[in-house]
């Protein structure tokens, strides 16, 4: 298969482009202008621009599957007005721009698959979340569901559209855990608030497997929980980490410090979110890392 990808040189991106070329499959990426890569781009890519809406569609005329994972990571900076609008735009505007551009193809793709997050839920408590869950009512929810939205116009055109809704995904390779263990191996980490709120996460080897499979398996589409069958409260994760590093989990994050420290955004990091891959485990997927120790296992020597 002829496949792109978006967000190619991210944490998944680079990961899934390494899978897919070992599977035999021709991966090409979309390279935005300015970017350091857009000069030696390979043969394969395909030049794109989401803020000018310019893509270059004969470029990608012959694509069999488009991944997008484009998005400005959440977690860099306050929630400002302004930064609110820039997480819009890198997700929902690029996706409008890369949806419309399908449409104008001669031949359009198989399969278009799209990043979203678990935070399409909001904070639910103690509820069990599944794919057909409600989404919630907060910043993160509804950015998540416009994405979604701009997402399933794909479908719209005929093409089998799936929605990828991660977790955190653990890898020391990079993304959220190589940020918890500094504190840690100094014998400062702890749980955030209280601790009890449930914290989805997935190995990064079963979000590239999954992200893999959602390509090439024909009864996919619609959302994907892409998290671990097995949650687990933000307590008993930071208890597994100073575990597996051999060191102690003493201190405890207070919320009001939190508060002072990331605005709006310290709502994320207390929201509760029991979410289960329903619909993973109905079509049979195999998880690799299904336990929180597995997936950290790798963490101590690093």
């Amino acid at each position: 298969m002829r496949i792109l990808i978006s967000g190619g040189s991210g944490l998944i991106g680079s990961a899934l482009t390494t899978a897919l070329r070992s599977a035999g499959h021709d991966v090409g990426h979309l390279v935005r202008p300015g970017r350091s890569v857009d000069s030696a781009r390979a043969p394969g890519d395909v030049a794109w621009d989401p803020k000018s809406a310019k893509v270059d569609i004969a470029a990608m005329e012959g694509t069999d599957a488009i991944v997008h994972l484009g998005g400005a990571n959440v977690a860099d900076g306050r929630w400002t007005p302004a930064r609110k609008e820039e997480l819009r735009n890198s997700r929902i505007v690029s996706t409008r721009v890369l949806v419309d551009a399908m449409a104008r193809l001669n031949r359009k793709p198989r399969v278009f698959v799209c990043a979203s997050a678990v935070g399409y839920y909001g904070d639910r408590g103690e509820e069990i979340v599944t794919e057909s869950s409600s989404s919630g009512s907060d910043f993160l929810a509804f950015l998540a569901r416009d994405w979604e939205t701009e997402a399933m116009r794909a479908s719209q055109g005929g093409i089998r559209t799936v929605l990828l809704r991660f977790g955190v995904v653990l890898t020391p390779l990079g993304g959220a855990l190589p940020k918890m263990l500094g504190p840690f191996r100094w014998g400062l980490g702890g749980r955030l608030g209280s601790g009890r709120q449930w914290m989805p996460w997935v190995a990064l080897e079963d979000a590239v497997n999954i992200a893999c499979a959602a390509i090439g398996d024909e009864r996919w589409s619609g959302p994907l929980n892409v998290v671990a069958p097995n949650p687990v409260r933000n307590a008993d994760f930071t208890r597994a980490l100073a575990a597996v590093l051999g060191r102690p989990a003493l201190f405890a994050v207070p919320v009001f410090a939190l508060r002072m420290a990331l605005g709006e955004m310290a709502g994320a990091l207390l929201a509760s979110e029991r979410v289960m891959p329903e619909r993973l485990l109905q079509v049979g997927y195999k998880f690799r890392r299904e336990r929180l120790e597995e997936a950290l296992g790798e963490m101590g020597s690093r």
